[in-house]
């Protein structure tokens, strides 16, 4: 039965999409070119395309082939949803409203998916035409971004910043349902896109301003009801992992947020996820101890949601260094071996690089030259901090500063350079102890720009972790999200508003194009009607760039 219902499905939807509404594995681990149809384009993350009829030896004719701008809220022909009156919007407030195109568009069947905060749109890959709009009516929660959609057959979800998981009709643009998976007025906000695995749909959430406990959900693809849930840190004392808090109450405050998605390997099962830092943010004195699971990289069953294994980036972290970046998925060889492996360039400016079958390490390598807050590397491969760099009273400079040696925008891996791509920064911050009380509440301590070297994109020895080559952003900026394509370029965006395509063997500039806005998004690209479209978010609109005809 199985095997009738896989070819039925491969017959009818012809590469991602089952008749249950599966989206493969196979064109998720390698999605064919006309479809991008998860976060990265595939569950691995390494955000490498297979195209490559934009190249090198070409990149000089691309030309602007269309141009969409978001239209925000609730405006004529909008499809509206959501529980909340706009008054009770208004009585709750935006808390800090963010437009920009964070998100990564989905492809499929030639139509565009993406988000914003409260927005969800789809658009024609072609053409650039408005298919539809939909309007979330919010009840608050911090507007800062939303990573995007995920798609189960012909069903989307999306998160929305006052933490409901909404479904859509991916025709129509029709909400199908929505629910409460955590509570604004608890201060929890949401970010990420929502990643498919089989019949779960998984959902992950944020907030650092009250002292919440992190968690992780899978829920069912068609009614929205809970599966499973993995808290970021222990329930009770005795619990693995509790020796690492010092009492329940700690723990069951102590944050690790999921606000990222995660990556995924299906032969493995395993899904690998970056936990947020622990809570109160940047005053340890309440939590003495590793603090697990917050700041790490853990493998989980997805269909249990049961830990396999955990690394943990910054033990005890009192300087804001979340661990949500990317976990790369690379198969090749280490040290002579062929092996299953995840890498992470975290940031705290750290590069990690692990076993993903075992959560063995086996690299962790600074990639910034200006780190200075780590004492020695332990038996685990885990970096332990000097006590001397907690924030103090008088204050104390630590490179990085909380904003991280890099941040959310996705790094890329191209398994032709065998290089690890990541956009990254050289600064300083002081942290000044605010709060000296034995359980201070939320942040606890403050943080003033000290300045530094700026930014610099990165190409990584995944081996290693070693520098390759860099290019640094005179002018700052340059904190983009990352490209690699056989056509042997790499596209990203600088600090002076443009797009740019880099030789990724040696970081050439080859191509630039201004935009008027600094990139939001990691460029995409696919292959529609004969063309590779390469397509790229600025502020409130999405570029698409064709080769000249």
């Amino acid at each position: 039965m199985k095997l009738k219902m896989f070819l039925v499905s491969l017959a009818l939807a012809g590469f991602a999409i089952g008749v249950v509404g599966q989206i493969l594995p196979q064109a998720l681990l390698k999605p064919p070119a006309d479809c991008l149809p998860t976060f990265n384009a595939d569950y691995t993350g390494r955000r490498f395309s297979e195209l490559k009829q934009i190249n090198r030896s070409n990149i000089q004719t691309l030309n602007l082939a269309w141009v969409h701008q978001v239209a925000l809220g609730d405006t004529p022909g909008t499809i509206v949803g959501g529980e909340a009156t706009s008054q009770e919007a208004a009585q709750f407030g935006s808390g800090g409203w963010e437009a920009s195109i964070k998100s990564q568009p989905l492809l499929v069947n030639g139509v565009l998916y993406f988000t914003t905060p409260d927005n969800a749109f789809a658009i024609d890959a072609v053409s650039g035409r408005q298919l539809w709009h939909y309007f979330w009516r919010t009840r608050g929660g911090i507007h800062i971004g939303n990573r995007g959609f995920g798609m189960y057959g012909n069903w989307l979800y999306f998160e929305t910043p006052d933490n409901y998981l909404v479904s859509l009709d991916a025709k129509t643009g029709k909400e199908r349902w929505h629910t409460q998976f955590a509570d604004v007025k608890q201060e929890y906000f949401s970010t990420p896109a929502p990643v498919i695995i089989g019949n779960h749909v998984i959902v992950g959430t944020g907030g650092d301003s009250l002292d919440n406990p992190g968690f992780l959900e899978a829920r069912d693809p068609e009614t929205g009801a809970l599966q499973w849930r993995w808290w970021t840190e222990p329930l009770k004392k005795g619990d693995p992992g509790s020796n690492t808090w010092p009492d329940e109450g700690s723990m069951r405050h102590g944050g690790g947020m999921t606000w990222m998605p995660g990556t995924y390997d299906p032969e493995l099962h395993l899904y690998y996820l970056g936990t947020g830092n622990p809570n109160p943010v940047m005053a340890g004195q309440s939590r003495k101890g590793d603090d697990l699971w917050t700041c790490s990289i853990v493998a989980l069953n997805v269909d249990t949601g049961k830990m396999a294994w955990y690394f943990q980036a910054s033990p005890h972290d009192t300087h804001d260094w979340d661990a949500v970046q990317t976990p790369v998925l690379i198969d090749g060889e280490f040290k002579g071996k062929p092996r299953k492996m995840v890498a992470q360039a975290s940031r705290n400016g750290f590069y990690f690089l692990l076993d993903r079958v075992t959560g063995e390490h086996l690299v962790t390598e600074p990639f910034i030259e200006t780190l200075n807050w780590v004492d020695h590397i332990d038996e685990r491969g885990e970096p332990r901090g000097k006590p001397s760099k907690d924030a103090t009273v008088d204050g104390v400079l630590v490179s990085p500063p909380s904003g991280g040696a890099t941040n959310w925008p996705a790094p890329s891996f191209s398994p032709e350079t065998k290089l690890f791509y990541v956009s990254t920064s050289e600064s300083y911050s002081m942290f000044y102890l605010t709060d000296t009380d034995p359980h201070p509440e939320g942040y606890g301590a403050a943080e003033k720009n000290s300045g530094g070297l700026g930014n610099t994109l990165r190409a990584l020895d995944y081996q290693t972790g070693k520098t390759v080559w860099k290019h640094h952003y005179p002018g700052g900026g340059g904190f983009s999200g990352i490209l690699t394509t056989a056509g042997k370029l790499l596209f990203t965006g600088d600090g002076s508003q443009h797009l740019v395509a880099f030789d990724p063997a040696n970081g050439k500039i080859l191509w630039h194009a201004g935009l008027g806005a600094n990139v939001s998004n990691g460029p995409e690209t696919y292959m529609l009607e004969g063309k590779q479209y390469l397509v790229a978010g600025a502020g409130q609109s999405l570029y698409a760039f064709t080769l000249a005809e």
